[in-house]
């Protein structure tokens, strides 16, 4: 078991996407002056050094005090893993499943095998406990899997950051729940059916807060939320925002069934039949870490006003 014993911290964040970004500025803006050294993995860059492109990311990361670790997850080992995981205390995995099946696990194993202090996986998601296997999206299966080799040692610390779906899928075109443009709004399987979603900038914030947070959080999972809603209430927000009532279209849990089997390699119609529950989805907002802590987060009707009529 580890001491009690405060040691400098050196945090290594995998990945510098969407969510990536947010969590890197939220700590480098919290790291200031206290001693914290802040990295980020990035994949390898391509090419002969003398043929590259300036790369942007590289530019904001220096310009963010941010070390730049190169490392190819989907193709190393969790033995390499491990030692390029070994000289830091936390990590941070914003990688999402983007390494391919197998990924989450093989970089929880290689955070196990390097005896990093604290750990927060990529499990910015759903409550996979209450989902568990078998909810018809495999990458689902694997998270569940990642939180019982957490539970099964005691030398790492972690922090599971439960968020609900990211607040700008709902509006994804090729995910297909709402359409500003045809005003048109789809429920999953139920029109109350709950849903908990969270921006990536709002889960930057809280995830730096939840790491700095005293005295320490071990071994928890910790429920964030921008908003959570029934699709009725969804669908009466976006009438709000459009100022005229939306097309409002059910899909019930059997004809979504029914698209994933006629299309098995359709990962965001696996995403549809996965999220059409009613529970393991969303959570109340008053058990929720920001609202315990009088921390001010992002709605649905607050990210729609930021971002105009349409999107």
């Amino acid at each position: 078991m580890h001491s009690n014993t405060p040691v400098p911290e050196a945090i290594l964040v995998i990945g510098a996407g969407e969510l990536g970004m947010s969590v890197l500025a939220a700590l480098s803006s919290s790291a200031e002056g206290n001693g914290t050294t802040l990295s980020v993995l990035l994949r390898p860059l391509q090419g002969p050094a003398t043929q590259r492109d300036p790369d942007a990311t590289t530019d904001l990361m220096h310009r963010l005090g941010v070390d730049i670790v190169r490392a190819d997850l989907a193709t190393q080992t969790v033995e390499e893993l491990a030692v390029l995981f070994a000289p830091f205390t936390t990590i941070v995995c914003c990688s999402g499943f983007v390494g391919g099946p197998g990924t989450q696990a093989r970089i929880t194993r290689a955070v196990l095998e390097a005896g990093v202090r604290r750990f927060i996986p990529w499990q910015f998601g759903v409550d996979y406990d209450i989902v568990g296997h078998g909810s018809g999206q495999e990458v689902f299966d694997e998270q569940a899997d990642v939180r019982a080799l957490l539970r099964a040692q005691s030398n790492t610390h972690w922090i599971i950051v439960s968020t609900g779906m990211f607040t700008s899928f709902l509006f994804e075109p090729a995910f297909g729940l709402v359409d500003l443009q045809a005003g048109r709004v789809h429920a999953l399987g139920s029109w109350d059916n709950q849903l908990t979603v969270t921006t990536p900038e709002d889960i930057g914030r809280l995830t730096t807060a939840i790491l700095a947070q005293q005295p320490p959080i071990h071994d928890e999972v910790v429920f964030v939320a921008g908003d959570t809603f029934t699709y009725a209430q969804l669908a009466d927000k976006v009438d709000h925002h459009l100022r005229r009532r939306s097309e409002r279209v059910l899909w019930d849990v059997d004809g979504l069934r029914e698209v994933v089997a006629g299309n098995p390699a359709d990962g965001m119609a696996k995403y549809r039949l996965a999220f059409a529950r009613d529970t393991g989805v969303a959570w109340p907002m008053e058990r929720t870490f920001n609202a315990c802590n009088g921390i001010p987060v992002t709605d649905v009707a607050g990210w729609l006003a930021r971002s105009g009529p349409f999107s």
